[in-house]
């Protein structure tokens, strides 16, 4: 799309380029390019959804990007660029295609002490793919283009704009400026690299091979969209698939090859499943420590095939017999037209030993996930949104025992349900999910959150009432955060005091009814079989809703097995 090429102001070149690059909302904390939001509304359907916190921001752009593949955009004022950055790491840590723009300083003020003057640059650099000043108006249509290719293309990651001025005041300016839009970069992947053929063939023949082969599916398959060849190709040739937790959703947890999330926050057949391989194939994941349970699962020294997108991914952590560089789809597409069937064959007491593995996880947990126990057991929530949940939805999980929880207990039944978790910072889930509705408006969003986790930013409840995002929160209620329980009784040699506790343990809270309070609507859960008629009435409300179920502190999710 080309625009005019005459003298325009910055604001609007940037409002009508967001806008060509299919940006639906921008997640701020005010006031940031105050001009270009005034051109906004004039010229754009952009929602500017003005949050109460720069890291609420970044966590929604995150969820918005995630859920759609299109990157989210989130901005703050020079003074909230620090905690932009803190929010930022999420992000960077998942491959998510967050663009955040910040205001910045004056070269006309510099190191003269303005008010709330600080050099921001710095602290973008470790979680951002490109770290950017723009001083002159003229840069920003090239520097916004730049921007989208870099934060979409090959692994996707945030990047950061700072603008002239605290405010970012440089789009008050004026220049001759074409809003040249590249679509092509408008959204996750914009490029899929071919495979070199020598080395498909190589990791498929040695696939094809072994005995008891096993995939670790990441979210390089989630984010090539490459679901279906990934199962395609496990049923061709009868290959149990385990995930990464970023790659939970690119096969069904109740698949019979599939045998779930491994790594540490994972589902003990997993880990027992991928520990018993005689190879393991890598698609689409960095092999890092919380996939492989700190390099145990698979010890280093298995065979061991990689298919990456990124060259540095490729044989990282485990020396390969074969890589394969190229995107995940294009890779399994290229398999798929050349295997061989017949190789399944060899494979059948295998796949008798991965059945015998998921049988056994069932026969273990099914008494913790079926369990009627009041307080109620987090595992029995995880149950019942694996029974209810909406075929279409999208479900955000937390870090800590949320994504434990979550990661091993909870099935999606559906290739048409979507699953984002938090790469590591507690909090997350609640505003990712208020993004991720915002991307996809028309799919149900289910948060699954703790109540540690749900304190960081609960005046987002605010911000959903107001711009109307409904998601439905499901806060496990403990009353503490007691992923930390096991890790303080070793510090006291076995057993906690009672003051010990006062470090991982809050005063009671009924989050119901503050949601109420704030315009949500609220429901206090206390036993197992009010839960399923509590989710059905949230994602009914047409509002908001906050789903507190009241659980036991004592109950701790299962630790991960090496084998």
């Amino acid at each position: 799309m080309l625009g005019h090429n005459a003298k325009r102001t910055g604001a609007e070149v940037l409002a009508e380029m967001l806008a060509g690059y299919g940006v639906t909302h921008v997640f701020m904390v005010p006031a940031v390019l105050r001009r270009t939001f005034a051109e906004m509304e004039r010229r754009t359907k952009i929602a500017r959804i003005h949050t109460h916190g720069e890291k609420s921001a970044a966590y929604m752009a995150d969820g918005y990007a995630r859920a759609s593949g299109k990157p989210g955009v989130c901005m703050a004022q020079v003074i909230g660029a620090l905690n932009l950055a803190a929010g930022l790491r999420d992000a960077w840590l998942a491959h998510s295609p967050v663009i955040a723009m910040t205001g910045g300083r004056d070269p006309k003020t510099k190191f003269r002490k303005v008010y709330q003057e600080i050099d921001d640059v710095p602290a973008f650099e470790p979680v951002t793919k490109m770290n950017v000043t723009i001083d002159d108006v003229s840069r920003i249509p090239d520097m916004v283009r730049q921007a989208f290719r870099t934060a979409t293309s090959g692994t996707p990651g945030p990047v950061h704009l700072q603008f002239r001025g605290n405010e970012g005041q440089v789009d008050l300016d004026e220049a001759e400026m074409e809003t040249l839009v590249e679509e092509q970069f408008a959204r996750v992947p914009p490029f899929r690299p071919e495979p070199e053929a020598q080395h498909v063939k190589r990791a498929l023949d040695i696939l094809q091979q072994a005995e008891r082969p096993v995939i670790v599916a990441g979210g390089g398959v989630r984010a090539s969209g490459a679901a279906r060849e990934l199962v395609a190709l496990a049923e061709a040739l009868q290959i149990p698939v385990a995930t990464s937790l970023n790659g939970k959703d690119v096969i069904a947890g109740i698949h019979p090859l599939s045998v779930g999330v491994v790594g540490s926050y994972s589902r003990e057949s997993a880990n027992r499943c991928v520990a018993a391989a005689d190879l393991v194939c890598f698609i689409g994941t960095e092999t890092g420590g919380m996939t492989t349970h700190f390099w145990a699962v698979p010890k280093v020294g298995v065979d061991a095939i990689q298919i990456d997108i990124e060259p540095e991914a490729l044989g990282r952590n485990y020396p390969l017999k074969a890589s394969v560089l190229g995107d995940a789809r294009v890779v399994l597409t290229k398999m798929l037209g050349q295997i061989d069937k017949q190789s399944a064959a060899k494979r059948a007491k295998w796949i008798e030993q991965v059945a015998a593995y998921r049988a056994e996880w069932i026969a273990k947990y099914k008494p913790m996930l079926e369990s009627d126990v009041v307080p109620m057991n987090p595992a029995r929530i995880c149950c019942e949104l694996t029974q209810h949940m909406p075929d279409d939805a999208i479900v955000a999980v937390d870090t800590g025992h949320a994504g434990m929880w979550m990661g091993g207990m909870y099935d999606l039944r559906k290739p048409s349900q979507s699953y984002i978790r938090s790469a590591g910072h507690l909090g997350w889930a609640f505003p990712a999910g208020m993004g991720a509705k915002a991307a996809c408006p028309e799919r149900p969003v289910v948060v699954f959150t703790g109540d540690a986790g749900f304190w960081y930013h609960i005046g987002e409840i605010e911000t959903a009432v107001r711009w109307k995002l409904n998601t439905v929160t499901v806060v496990n209620n403990n009353g503490g955060g007691n992923q930390l329980k096991r890790g303080f009784d070793r510090a006291y040699g076995g057993e906690q005091t009672a003051q010990a506790r006062e470090l991982w343990t809050y005063n009671p809270m009924n989050f119901a009814r503050l949601a109420e309070d704030i315009g949500a609507l609220g429901i206090r859960v206390e036993r197992p079989d009010d839960f399923a008629p509590a989710l059905r009435q949230a994602l009914d409300a047409g509002r908001p809703a906050v789903i507190d179920v009241v659980t036991d502190i004592e109950a701790l999710a299962p630790v991960a097995v090496s084998g």
